[in-house]
């Protein structure tokens, strides 16, 4: 970043700078451009060995659809059930 580029953001951010100040802000800039310019290193290319994303789904079983429960059976024991289990109220 040249000093040129520096003011022009100094000026749009509304900031002023001693010429000390400019000095090493516009080290610490460029410093800060060179850290964030490695990212374009990094290698993102696909690689179906690393990808283990889906791999959990492999050992999952079949979802089987089977009969349940009756709804009458279930709530025989229920106090007021409106086709429902009614539990205590524990959160005002």
């Amino acid at each position: 970043m040249d000093i040129q580029t520096f003011e022009n953001v100094a000026e749009l951010g509304k900031l002023t700078f001693s010429e000390e100040e400019r000095g090493t802000l516009l080290a610490d800039m460029n410093e800060i451009v060179l850290i964030m310019d490695t990212v374009k290193d990094v290698d993102i290319t696909y690689d179906p060995i690393l990808d283990n994303r889906n791999r959990y789904l492999d050992s999952l079983r079949e979802d089987i659809s089977a009969p349940s429960f009756e709804t009458e059976k279930i709530l025989s024991n229920a106090k007021a059930s409106d086709g429902c289990f009614t539990v205590p109220k524990v959160v005002e």
